[in-house]
C-alpha cells in the first residue's frame, strides 16, 4: 500500500478490526451459552477482545477519513504526513499489544481498556500526535470553519482528556474510595463515548454535505446545534450513568434528555439532506446513501427505546439487564458503524466496489441490518424477562438464565447472519480501499 496516503491505511485496517471484532463478537456470545466452545480463547478473553477490536474500528474510520478528507476535499494539506504515518504504525503496533496481551489473559485496565495500563501510553502519544497534526492542518482555513471541523477537533481534544480520566484509577487516591473511583470511571466512560460520536456525527455531515454539494449543510443553525448538543452531552450526558452513586436525580434527567435530544437533531439533519438529493445524486452516491438511510432507522429505533429506559420505573427493571446492551448495539453497530460505512464507500466512489446493485453489497446491506434488528429486539426480550423475574419472583440466578436462554440463542444466531453480513460489505470495501491506495 502507499504510505503516503495515512488515511487510507487507517481506512484499510479499521475494516479488519471491524470484520475481526465482530467476529469475536460471535464467539463470545456462543461461549456464553455453551462455555466449552473454542476452549483455546474463553469467553474472559473473547469478550474484550470484541470490544477493544470493535473501538478500535470506530476510532480508526473515523480518524483514517479525517486524514483524507482534510488534502482531498477540505483543500488543507496535512501538516505532516510522516506523523500521520508515525500514527499509523503506533495504532496498529499498540492494537497488536493489546491483542496479544488479551490472548495470553494478561489484563489489568478497566472497561474498555482492560489491557495492561502502561499501554496507555503509545495511545496518549498517538493521540497528541493526531491533536497536533489536525489543528495545524484546520487553522489554515481562512474562512469560517464548518461544523465537522469543530466537531473533529472537540472528538480529539475530548479524547485525550477523558482517556487521561479514565487512566486515574492508578492513583491511590481515586482508587482507594469506591464511590470516587465509580464515579470518575462511568463519567470518563460516558464522556469518552461523547468524543466518538463527535468524529462520527462530524463525519456524518461531512458526507452528507459533499453528496449533495451544498456547502450549507456544513455551516446551517442546525448543524451548530447538533454540534452544541454534542458538546453538552460530552460533558454532562455521562450522569446518566451514575444511579448507584449518590445525586440528585434532576442531574441524570437531564442527561438522558440531552442525549436523546442529540439523537433527534441528528435524524432531522438526516432527514432534511435526504430531501435535498436529486435522483442522480442519490444514485452517484448510492452506496453510501443507502448506509446513511440504514443509520437513520436505527437512530429512531435507539431513540424510542432510549426514552423508554430513561423512565424511572422502566430502569429499575432495565438497568444492568441486556436491555442496556441492545441499546449500547444499536447505537454503536446501528448508528455510528452505518455511519462510518457510508464515509468508506463515499472515498470509493467511482471504484467497481461502490456498485451498490452488486449482489455481494446488496446481500450485505440487508442481511446485516435485518439480523441486527432481530440480534436487537432479541436482547430488549432477554432484558424484560430477567428483569421482570428478578423482580417479580423467587427464582434462583440460574433459574432465571433458564428462562431468558431462547432469547439468548436467538440472539447468537442473529449474530452469526450480522457477521456474514458485515463480512460481505467489508469483503467488497478492502480491495477497493487497496486499489484506491495504489493508485495515488
Amino acid at each position: 500500500m502507499n504510505f503516503k496516503q495515512p488515511g487510507l491505511l487507517f481506512v484499510w485496517i479499521a475494516l479488519l478490526a471491524l470484520l475481526s471484532g465482530v467476529f469475536m463478537g460471535t464467539t463470545a456470545a456462543l461461549q456464553f451459552i455453551y462455555p466449552d466452545f473454542f476452549e483455546f480463547l474463553p469467553f474472559f478473553k473473547s469478550r474484550p477482545l470484541h470490544v477493544s477490536l470493535v473501538v478500535s474500528w470506530i476510532f480508526g474510520c473515523a480518524i483514517g477519513g479525517i486524514y483524507y478528507y482534510l488534502p482531498k476535499y477540505c483543500q488543507l494539506p496535512l501538516f505532516s504526513p510522516a506523523l500521520a504515518s508515525l500514527h499509523f504504525w503506533i495504532f496498529v503496533g499498540t492494537g497488536a499489544a493489546i491483542v496479544i496481551s488479551y490472548a495470553a489473559g494478561q489484563f489489568g485496565g478497566r472497561e474498555y481498556w482492560e489491557f495492561p495500563p502502561v499501554l496507555s501510553i503509545p495511545i496518549i502519544i498517538s493521540w497528541i500526535l493526531f491533536g497536533v497534526n489536525f489543528f495545524i492542518s484546520a487553522f489554515r482555513q481562512k474562512t469560517k470553519w464548518p461544523v465537522y471541523l469543530w466537531m473533529w477537533g472537540t472528538g480529539i481534544f475530548f479524547f485525550l482528556y477523558t482517556f487521561i480520566e479514565a487512566n486515574l484509577w492508578i492513583f491511590s487516591f481515586f482508587s482507594d474510595n469506591i464511590v470516587r473511583e465509580i464515579t470518575i470511571q462511568w463519567k470518563a466512560y460516558g464522556s469518552l463515548v461523547g468524543s466518538w460520536n463527535m468524529l462520527v456525527y462530524g463525519t456524518a455531515i461531512f458526507v452528507m454535505q459533499k453528496i449533495s454539494g451544498d456547502p450549507g449543510v456544513g455551516t446551517s443553525r442546525t448543524a451548530f446545534f447538533l454540534y452544541f448538543l454534542g458538546l453538552a452531552n460530552l460533558m454532562f450526558g455521562w450522569a446518566h450513568h451514575t444511579y448507584i452513586v449518590p445525586a440528585s436525580p434532576w442531574i441524570r434527567h437531564l442527561a438522558y434528555f440531552i442525549s436523546m435530544t442529540e439523537l433527534l437533531v441528528l435524524a432531522k439533519i438526516i432527514w432534511s439532506w435526504k430531501s435535498t438529493l436529486s435522483q442522480a445524486k442519490k444514485y452517484h452516491h448510492q452506496a453510501a446513501y443507502q448506509f446513511m438511510l440504514a443509520s437513520e432507522i436505527w437512530i429512531f429505533f435507539n431513540l424510542t427505546l432510549a426514552i423508554l429506559i430513561s423512565i424511572p420505573a422502566i430502569n429499575l427493571f432495565t438497568h444492568g439487564t441486556h436491555i442496556t446492551v441492545a441499546h449500547s448495539m444499536g447505537s454503536t453497530i446501528g448508528i455510528n458503524t452505518m455511519i462510518l460505512l457510508a464515509s468508506v464507500f463515499f472515498i470509493l466512489q467511482g471504484d467497481p466496489a461502490k456498485q451498490a446493485d452488486h449482489p455481494a453489497f446488496k446481500s450485505g446491506i440487508w442481511l446485516s441490518n435485518l439480523a441486527l434488528l432481530v440480534f436487537w429486539w432479541s436482547l430488549i426480550l432477554a432484558g424484560y424477562t430477567k428483569g421482570k423475574l428478578s423482580f417479580t419472583t423467587e427464582l434462583s440466578f440460574q433459574e432465571i438464565m433458564d428462562e431468558v436462554l431462547p432469547y439468548l440463542m436467538t440472539f447468537t444466531v442473529a449474530g452469526i447472519a450480522l457477521f456474514m453480513g458485515i463480512a460481505l460489505i467489508v469483503w467488497r470495501a478492502l480491495p477497493g480501499i487497496y486499489r484506491l491506495s495504489r493508485a495515488r
